[in-house]
């Protein structure tokens, strides 16, 4: 039985009045592992910046440490990469997504799989906070807010969502800044889509699927332990559906099954993955027999590889074997004329902290104490 929690943002998520949000959530979590996920914003000349911002929120108003894993571009990352990125997010306990472009976000993590990774977290019972961007990529469907507004399209249409709350039962689309007023003499309302936009995009939507509209400064507490919806913050939460509006104040709570039993059951929902026995090999020996012979899973083991050289194996691997076991295997794969996989091993060491030294004599590398 899960026991996670997905928090919906409307807007503001370092704001003052969302920090209290992001204090009751983390005070759940012993300990928390906490990661922002920089993708939203992946595609702007600004990224350092943007984490560095989240970082120190973090840091400052909640006193957690928040890493910020980074995956800008599926195409332009390595399988590597990719299985890192996801193991990262696995391991969390609190995922943290936020500002950006929802449409740039589901690009990168639709190929990636991400959303069984996300609901993996949960099934742990870890906490999502999606926010701004993100939080428009949680439902079935997600509208491209940004070519909408900013680009301007002739006829607008949905791309396929995460379907984070299809997971829990929850048939919807999911819009924040629903009450959005920066228009003044325009409507802005309904994420910048205005009425006319949304209501011709909820046309589109199959029979049964509602909206779930947040308002801005405003939180939608999904918990799965005690399967119900909260709504904290500044205003409220709107479940349209079938023309009609169903709003829940600021403070109310109630159980999931009564937004279930409004729409009609989805076939197609992905379950949260029932726990199981993890028969993966988990030894560096075995691990890297699994990388060395190059079948399947070989790039997740590798991964984990590079991970247990990040950490000493939490107290019990040397990490000295594990580097000489990479730079052997980048060794062999450079004279086999596979020289971006040898980049990108040596990449990731170096991302690991370790000093890699190519010379005349071979390879050599220092610790990140060295």
């Amino acid at each position: 039985m899960a026991a996670g929690v997905l928090v919906l943002l409307g807007s503001g998520e370092t704001a003052p009045g969302m920090t209290k949000i992001h204090r009751e959530v983390l005070s759940r979590i012993p300990d928390p592992r906490a990661v922002n996920l920089d993708t939203p914003y992946g595609f702007q000349l600004n990224v350092p910046q943007m984490s560095q911002k989240l970082e120190e929120y973090f840091a400052t108003s909640l006193g957690v440490a928040l890493e910020t894993l980074h995956l800008a571009s599926f195409a332009r990352s390595s399988s590597l990469e990719r299985a890192l990125f996801k193991q990262r997010v696995r391991e969390a306990t609190y995922v943290f997504a936020g500002p950006g472009s929802p449409t740039w976000a589901l690009a990168q993590w639709g190929p990636l799989g991400l959303a069984d990774d996300l609901a993996h977290v949960l099934d742990a019972g870890g906490t999502i906070c999606l926010s701004s961007a993100a939080t428009l990529t949680a439902g079935a469907f997600t509208p491209p807010i940004y070519e909408i507004y900013k680009v301007g399209v002739d006829e607008p249409a949905w791309v396929p969502g995460l379907d984070l709350t299809g997971t829990l039962g929850l048939r919807c689309v999911v819009l924040p800044h629903y009450d959005n007023a920066e228009g003044q003499n325009y409507d802005t309302r309904y994420c910048y889509l205005g009425e006319p936009r949304l209501e011709a995009l909820e046309a589109q939507l199959p029979l049964g699927v509602a909206t779930l509209g947040i308002d801005e400064h405003t939180a939608v507490v999904i918990d799965l332990a005690t399967d119900t919806l909260t709504v904290r913050g500044r205003a409220g939460a709107h479940w349209r559906l079938a023309g009609d509006v169903r709003t829940l104040p600021a403070g109310s709570s109630l159980a999931l099954t009564e937004l279930r039993e409004a729409s009609v059951p989805i076939a197609s929902a992905r379950p949260i993955p029932a726990a199981h026995e993890d028969r993966r090999p988990d030894t560096p020996l075995a691990l890297a027999e699994l990388a060395a012979r190059g079948a399947d899973g070989a790039t997740e083991a590798l991964a984990t590889l590079v991970r247990l050289a990040e950490t000493g194996g939490t107290g019990f691997v040397d990490p000295a074997p594990l580097v000489e076991g990479l730079i052997a295997l980048r060794r062999d794969v450079r004279d086999r004329g596979l020289y971006d996989v040898a980049d990108g091993l040596r990449d990731v060491l170096l991302a690991a902290g370790f000093e890699v030294r190519d010379g005349p004599d071979g390879t050599t590398w220092s610790p990140p104490s060295a």
